[in-house]
């Protein structure tokens, strides 16, 4: 079945095709959100910047994602304090208040037609989840984050009519967006501020120096500076990176256009609950139920996904019990061993930008701000996320899928406790 984001595109962007060789200030390898708002904000600081894209512009998981735009990140605060200190979640947890904001800005300023819609809920399925809740609660507030309420019993059915959630957490920073028509309205406007941008432009090779030279088929391209931002679709192309992250398969699908819709969601939130492998779900703007779920470790798509998708869709909402799935598709996503995102250097003139975890739509538009102001010489903001320690995936290349797989078993088992 086909991407519903790609049937409803509305954004005329054309990628350049890369007939020869040329040069840049700074290259970038990955036309996801990264790619793309790295080149922008590349191109207006006055950089001759090349794109390199081995498939179409928002390919990846920039084109086929939940399309949840959030703060925060894919682990926990407290996990981050584990990771960092105090000082720096503060830091951090702003600046992905900031990738919010940032998001919402540009599609004002380059009138993306993104179907920006702000609102968002967590909910719990099991007492220890509102457990949870009241906690991340008591975080935000220590933050000094809008805390928003949270919903039980006959309020929580006013805003969402399922069986299946006995509280939600209110998010006012949070919402969703049409993530493909975002990443094309970026690359449009990085193009428009000068930058070039190649599909059909994999990169097989990275020749390091002074002078970085890329080998592109028969074309080289050669630079001052790179970022690496090809996230889960980087493959072994740099083997410094090699699994730090590891490539999960997820997947999405829309039922028809239903009368019914907009009163499962009357506010029209993306929604989330809190289990490991999660359910999310949101209304789109022709009245469709996009529907979220299920992973494959192993990449490959689960048999009769399309079926199952609606079955979870139904668990949440009985009222779908006659939907039809008119849109199905799925992708990958980088997700590092602790859910933080990595951020670093491969030499002092090679950036990368990787391992969202699922938790991307929104904050990979900073990364690629951040990484164009490191190159600029102001890297202390891209430098505090680098500082974010990161292990690989146990196992080797061999081992790694299956004992992640392992690992994985004891929290999908949570789940259903």
């Amino acid at each position: 079945m086909q991407n519903y984001y790609h049937a409803t595109r509305e954004v005329d962007f054309t990628a350049s095709q890369l007939a020869g060789d040329t040069t840049a200030d700074v290259a970038i390898i990955g036309g996801g959100i990264t790619g793309v708002s790295a080149a922008l904000h590349l191109a207006g600081r006055g950089y001759k910047v090349a794109l390199l894209e081995a498939q179409d512009i928002g390919w990846g998981a920039s084109g086929r994602n939940g399309g949840q735009a959030l703060a925060g990140f894919a682990c926990s605060l407290h996990k981050l304090r584990q990771l960092t200190d105090e000082q720096t979640v503060k830091r951090l947890w702003n600046m992905s208040v900031e990738a919010v904001d940032l998001l919402q800005s540009q599609v004002a300023r380059f009138n993306i037609p993104a179907s920006l819609v702000r609102g968002y809920m967590h909910v719990a399925l099991k007492a220890r989840q509102v457990r949870d809740l009241h906690e991340e609660q008591e975080e935000l507030a220590a933050l000094g984050a809008p805390v928003g309420r949270l919903l039980t019993g006959a309020e929580l059915q006013a805003r969402l009519p399922s069986p299946r959630y006995i509280a939600a957490l209110e998010d006012k920073l949070a919402g969703h967006i049409h993530p493909y028509n975002y990443t094309l309205g970026l690359a449009r406007a990085a193009q428009a501020a000068g930058a070039q941008l190649y599909a059909q432009a994999p990169v097989s090779k990275v020749e390091q120096g002074r002078t970085i030279t890329l080998h592109v088929g028969k074309h080289r391209v050669r630079a001052s500076y790179l970022l690496v931002a090809g996230g889960a679709y980087l493959g072994g192309l740099e083997k410094k990176l090699a699994g730090y992250i590891m490539p999960v398969g997820t997947y999405v699908m829309a039922t028809e256009p239903r009368d019914d819709v907009p009163s499962l969601i009357p506010g029209n939130e993306a929604v989330a609950d809190l289990n490991f492998v999660l359910d999310y779900f949101r209304r789109s703007p022709d009245n469709r139920m996009l529907f979220g779920g299920r992973v494959s470790y192993s990449t490959l798509p689960p048999p009769s996904l399309g079926a199952s998708m609606l079955r979870r869709a139904q668990r949440v909402f009985p009222q779908l019990k006659d939907a039809k799935v008119e849109y199905l598709w799925g992708g990958n996503v980088d997700i590092t061993v602790n859910r933080a995102p990595h951020f670093g250097r491969l030499a002092d003139n090679i950036l990368f930008a990787h391992g969202f975890s699922g938790h991307g739509v929104s904050l990979t538009g900073l990364a690629g701000k951040l990484a164009a102001e490191a190159i600029a010489g102001q890297a202390e903001r891209f430098d505090l996320f680098a500082r974010i320690p990161h292990s690989r995936f146990p196992g080797g290349p061999a081992f790694r899928t299956p004992a992640l797989l392992l690992a994985t078993s004891w929290f999908r088992l949570r789940d259903m406790l």
